[in-house]
């Protein structure tokens, strides 16, 4: 999503490959749910999405600071460069899916009206 948005992917040194790296929800508060999250990944590359208008970063990687999760500023668009079913914990990614769900049925409330 970050490179068709027009953000700048790069090789990382080492890659996120394992189900250990810890991520911040920069909103976390805001939502009044947990602020950091040990998420599994498996990936060699991420994104600089500086410069890029109407993206809001909203997850960093706590050990390198790369980007772990945007969403549009301007239409109903989020990702994350994690894999949040198979986080440690049961729920702890559950908010994810449930913005998802609300952003479908806001949509079905539009197309309905």
């Amino acid at each position: 999503l970050g490179l068709a948005l027009g953000g700048k992917t790069f090789k990382m040194k080492f890659g996120h490959h394992a189900a250990n790296h810890p991520v911040s929800f920069i909103h976390a508060k805001e939502q009044n749910i947990q602020s950091v999250e040990i998420t599994s990944q498996n990936h060699n590359y991420a994104v600089d999405m500086s410069g890029v208008e109407n993206v809001e970063i909203t997850h960093q990687h706590l050990n390198d600071k790369t980007v772990s999760g945007l969403k549009l500023t301007d239409k109903p668009v989020f990702s994350v460069q994690y894999h949040p079913e198979s986080n440690p914990g049961p729920h702890d990614s559950h908010y994810l899916f449930k913005q998802f769900i609300d952003l479908m049925a806001d949509r079905k409330a539009v197309a309905n009206a």
